[in-house]
């Protein structure tokens, strides 16, 4: 069985069904969801609000980058890379340590890039939020589209690339590079993972292709790209990532209210005296440009020291701004609790009966019993592994805790699971639907860790 079949089952679900209709009704502005358990709350949400077929932009904001991970993860395997961002902190470690990570900017401008011009499924945490973007304005000043088929000059390309601060090379292996070879023009853009490589044909754009740096072999087609700079070091407008979300962007987290106070923290611990006495020493020995001179390319110099009120933003400021939308607070209680001190104001609740998957700490004789107490309960049993093998394992447990005489064998039929292909972080049994979704690692105790 695929994992994605799983979306289908719990498009039934009756709560899913209760939830999805709620969320359709604009004038619940607040909304909580109790009971949701483990894995089962990215499952459901995934069920409810859809993937390309989202009919609003969904910003899912975890208490810290791990769960954000986790959460993630199973969004994505549940709905599709494509049909699902991660938003990150563009700081390694803490954000007082000052130290910028060139991934996660990457990963920062291809949300930034893409909303607003469709509905996304975007996961991120408080560190992230935290720091400002550019604004709306910015972003479109520095941003250039190029199609298949239109018309326009390589040379124009190369001209605006070098205004962006991009650095002209033999060959791109990172972002914010870009090389010219006859009619190819090879750019990694601070929007997309990989680079593009643009063919000419005279003036026209005639295919598009990513690919990869180590390799140079395609990796898919494109009818259009966006090419957008490092935005990080920009000296234009920075504001709150809440200036740049549609109007109707629903917002899903577990407590408003810590999120504001974790933005509060972040901005009182500002930058460490480390990082602006390692940020001044960099300011003053800059690293050679690798751009010829007078070819453009940001110099380091040119980036401003960190600055509290340029790069992060303050919790008042934070709650004025991400108020105004609607909201989803999630609890794993399986009671309605009271609303958040945020959201005190009245709201619709759904409530789910859902219990987490039991530890079995690879006692099987345990895990044999708990699955045939399930299965004569009417518990349909789910085992997700990312690996068949696992799966066949449990079933050759299985049957070897079966008798050995032949007419008992026959009165006891055994466990009998749906193998699921591909796993999610965690485990859950589902009371209403009667299903029990148990992953291989939890059983056999092994970590399991995000992607």
């Amino acid at each position: 069985m695929e994992i994605k079949e799983l979306l289908a089952l719990y498009a039934r679900h009756p709560q899913v069904r209760a939830l999805a209709r709620v969320l359709k009704n604009e004038k619940v502005r607040t909304l909580q969801v109790a009971g949701l358990q483990a894995s089962a709350a990215p499952l459901a949400l995934a069920a409810a609000v859809g993937g390309a077929e989202a009919e609003a932009t969904c910003l899912f904001v975890l208490d810290d980058a791990e769960e954000a991970g986790y959460f993630y993860h199973d969004l994505v395997q549940l709905l599709g890379e494509e049909n699902v961002h991660f938003f990150p902190s563009s700081f390694r470690r803490a954000v007082k340590f000052g130290q910028r990570d060139a991934a996660s900017e990457i990963l920062r401008t291809e949300v930034l890039t893409n909303l607003g011009t469709r509905h996304l499924l975007v996961v991120t945490y408080p560190e992230a939020l935290a720091e400002k973007v550019v604004s709306r304005q910015e972003l479109d000043g520095q941003t250039l589209q190029v199609r298949v088929g239109e018309h326009v000059d390589i040379a124009f390309v190369e001209e605006t690339l070098l205004a962006f601060g991009f650095r002209r090379t033999d060959y791109v292996y990172e972002p914010g590079q870009f090389a010219v070879r006859g009619s190819l023009v090879d750019v990694f853009s601070f929007s997309s993972e990989y680079p593009y490589r643009i063919d000419f044909f005279d003036t026209e754009v005639d295919s598009i292709r990513s690919f990869e740096v180590e390799t140079q072999l395609s990796r898919a087609r494109h009818e259009q790209v966006t090419l957008v700079p490092e935005l990080a070091g920009q000296q234009g407008e920075s504001v709150s990532m809440a200036t740049l979300l549609p109007e109707d962007t629903l917002l899903v987290c577990k407590d408003f209210t810590y999120v504001v106070e974790r933005i509060g923290q972040i901005w009182e611990e500002g930058f460490s005296q480390q990082a602006l006495v390692e940020e001044q020493s960099r300011m003053q020995h800059p690293r050679p440009q690798t751009s010829p001179a007078g070819e453009g390319g940001a110099a380091d110099d040119e980036v401003p020291l960190l600055r509290r009120e340029r790069i992060l933003i303050d919790a008042t400021a934070f709650g004025r701004d991400f108020t105004p939308f609607r909201r989803v607070e999630l609890t794993t209680s399986a009671q309605p609790s009271p609303l958040s001190r945020s959201a005190r104001a009245a709201a619709a609740v759904v409530n789910f009966s859902i219990a987490p998957q039991p530890i079995f700490h690879k006692n099987f004789d345990l895990l044999t019993k708990t699955f045939e107490d399930y299965q004569d309960k009417g518990y349909r049993l789910y085992v997700l592994a990312d690996s068949a093998k696992q799966t066949d394992r449990l079933k050759a447990i299985f049957e070897a805790a079966l008798p050995e005489h032949p007419r008992e064998w026959e009165a006891q039929a055994g466990v009998r699971f749906t193998p699921v292909s591909r796993t999610l972080h965690a485990g859950f049994v589902d009371n209403t639907l009667k299903v029990c979704l148990f992953t291989d690692h939890q059983i056999f105790d092994r970590f399991h860790k995000y992607n």
